[in-house]
């Protein structure tokens, strides 16, 4: 003990943040890292070090630790894990006292957790893979401003996915134009449209403009076809106060849904989700800017780290891949980010990524959104992959159709009720969907264009972010 206060530099792992036989309590959060240790450096002291520096640590002794309970707040290392075929990385599990955490705040959160320690030059590289949110914890965070189950109320639509686009071009439109391609993609059996994520207020098209010929459309759409329909309105600006302003804005003239970009950062997401939850409105997350820091595999943060984070947080919606698209998206990595956003209570399961339990405690679940480079021919994959509580996005896979807006709303419609219809009947849509769909093509002139236009069309390329312990399907 007397060496633990001598003046001086000891490592990490002798001032206490190495503790192989320390056992979680069930109120620590809980923290698995994936640690590139620079030569030399042992895996204990590297993920003592990430404990230490994610906590209370500094690089030399401090007398003024004897003024706390230094114990109780030290994070621990208490696991270390080689990585099957990476014999240079380990997972390092970490235990941090609740105290440790701002209640309801995921910029403390994210703050304490990856805020300092990624550019310690005693680590090549590091990776946060997961964490365990406890309950006790999880109950200090609003959730989900309304949740799934009262998202399908307000809408009044059950038994299937549902169906929207993304205008396109996402630049360039002017607010009439834009307006048409919402009514067109409304009225042709989409259940959204949305903004993309750099549409806000460009000199084109300033953001006023843009929400009352929107909401115009939606309007039209819905006394047309009897349904409710929505646009995700971007509401992302410069500053909380400009956000608010067209937020409201858009609830005065009828608005059931607005949008954010994740880089207006996590209070400014959180701070949205209150006013969402406030004034009865859905709360889109576009994830743009992720994959700067989610997709390589051995540095920054896993997307399902990001998705428990945002559902904390309190959005409705959130982006969490294809499995066949055009973006990113290992299947079993998918599979765990969408258990991560629906289920109230998860278990480890190396196959999809998940390091710990997590138990939800009854907080809403999030909606995910599949969207990029999807087309009506893959939808026997994308229900199969993605299940019924899912978005499915298809925006140049609507707006590109050859006969037209409508027509590409109209294919996807058909394509996805065509195979909702096979899977309630027990087939096995993900065998037997490409003969479901022209079968029903056969019926719709529609879906038979589309299915021509891009039915062979695929993006098959190697995941860069797979679970560890299990080989990604063909």
């Amino acid at each position: 003990m007397s060496e633990r206060w001598s003046a001086g530099v000891l490592q990490y792992a002798e001032m206490g943040y190495w503790q192989p036989d320390y056992e979680p309590k069930p109120t620590d959060v809980l923290a698995a890292f994936r640690v590139t240790p620079q030569p030399g450096v042992p895996p204990e002291e590297a993920g003592a070090a990430v404990a230490g520096e994610s906590s209370t640590a500094t690089w030399t002794v401090v007398w003024t630790d004897r003024l706390t309970a230094y114990d109780h707040y030290q994070g621990k290392c208490y696991r270390i894990d080689p990585v099957p075929g990476n014999p240079d990385q380990y997972i390092a599990y970490i235990a941090y006292g609740l105290d440790l955490f701002e209640e309801g705040s995921i910029a403390n959160l994210s703050s304490s957790i990856i805020g300092n320690v990624f550019g310690f030059k005693a680590l090549r590289a590091l990776r946060l893979e997961d964490m365990r949110i406890p309950p006790h914890y999880a109950k200090t965070f609003q959730g989900p401003a309304h949740g799934i189950v009262m998202e399908r109320e307000y809408l009044g639509k059950y038994g299937r996915p549902l169906l929207g686009a993304t205008v396109k071009p996402k630049l360039g439109l002017s607010a009439r134009n834009y307006g048409r391609v919402v009514y067109e993609a409304l009225r042709g059996g989409l259940d959204f449209t949305k903004d993309d994520e750099n549409i806000n207020s460009q000199p084109f098209m300033r953001w006023r403009d843009r929400f009352v010929h929107c909401m115009e459309a939606v309007s039209k759409a819905q006394d047309e076809t009897g349904e409710v329909k929505g646009h995700y309105l971007n509401v992302t600006a410069a500053t909380m106060e400009d956000m608010y302003e067209r937020a409201d804005f858009a609830r005065q003239i009828g608005s059931i849904i607005v949008m954010i970009d994740l880089t207006v950062g996590y209070t400014a997401v959180q701070s949205m989700a209150k006013w969402a939850r406030r004034n009865g409105v859905l709360l889109h997350l576009h994830r743009a800017g992720h994959s700067t820091y989610t997709r390589q595999k051995s540095h920054g943060v896993s997307f399902r780290v990001i998705a428990k984070w945002m559902r904390l947080a309190g959005v409705d919606h959130l982006h969490a891949g294809t499995v066949v698209g055009k973006l990113e998206g290992d299947p079993l990595s998918v599979r765990g980010y969408y258990e991560t956003l629906r289920c109230d209570k998860a278990d480890p399961d190396p196959r999809l990524g998940l390091y710990f339990e997590q138990d939800w405690v009854s907080t809403p679940a999030v909606m995910p959104v599949a969207s990029g480079g999807i087309h009506a021919g893959q939808m026997h994959q994308l229900l199969d992959h993605l299940g019924e509580d899912v978005i499915l996005q298809f925006g140049g896979g609507t707006i590109g159709h050859p006969l037209g807006i409508a027509a590409g709303a109209t294919a996807n419609r058909v394509a996805l009720e065509a195979m909702v219809k096979a899977r309630n009947e027990g087939r096995d849509i993900a065998a037997e969907g490409p003969g479901i769909l022209r079968a029903a093509a056969r019926h719709s002139r529609e879906l038979d264009m589309a299915l021509s236009t891009w039915g062979e069309v695929s993006f098959s390329y190697e995941s860069t972010d797979t679970p560890d312990l299990a080989v990604t399907p063909a």
